[in-house]
């Protein structure tokens, strides 16, 4: 048998599938117009994915916003979406919550289950075991509000799915790093 063995080069890196990440981005930005759509503009003309997006502005004295994005990619395409927000002229600082580590993530959802009889009861036992509280009810319906991490929103959204789930709204994730160190203007 003649086998030859291939010869060790940088080329047949790129040749292996590359793990793809979720991380947890927040970017501190002027509160200006047009600012989002920069940001946002970023992502798109790179074909980059937005799995969740939050903003608001956070000091209101100093005109800032906290824009916080869940995305997903390689290693490398998470750097290169940090080091070209940094560039960004609005921006102030990015920070990644998912290297840091042992960050806080939380969604909102207001969810509608319409139903009587047995599935109305059943929606109501289930909203108390997950924590959501009722924040409209009509004869025959429910609005509950859950806040908590993503994973528990998905799983309590199924559940009510054979209960007669109607509608769903939910805000993206909000994150804080913990410890008492403030994120950079």
């Amino acid at each position: 048998m003649n086998m030859q063995a291939q010869p060790a080069s940088a080329y047949f890196l790129d040749d292996r599938k590359r793990a793809v990440e979720t991380h947890t981005l927040c970017v501190v930005v002027d509160n200006e117009p047009g600012v989002l759509a920069r940001v946002i503009g970023l992502f798109s003309g790179r074909g980059y994915n937005i799995d969740s997006l939050t903003v608001s502005e956070t000091e209101h004295d100093a005109h800032v916003s906290r824009i916080t994005i869940v995305t997903s990619g390689t290693s490398n395409v998470i750097e290169q979406i940090k080091a070209q927000l940094e560039r960004m002229v609005p921006v102030h600082s990015v920070a990644d919550l998912t290297v840091q580590g042992n960050a806080i993530e939380r969604e909102l959802a207001l969810i509608k289950v319409a139903g009587k009889g047995e599935k109305r009861m059943e929606a109501l036992r289930l909203a108390d075991a997950f924590r959501a509280h009722v924040i409209d009810a009509t004869t025959e319906s429910f609005v509950f509000e859950l806040t908590g991490k993503t994973s528990k929103v998905d799983q309590f959204i199924s559940l009510m799915q054979p209960l007669g789930l109607v509608e769903v709204s939910r805000t993206g994730i909000a994150a804080i790093s913990r410890g008492h160190e403030a994120m950079k203007i």
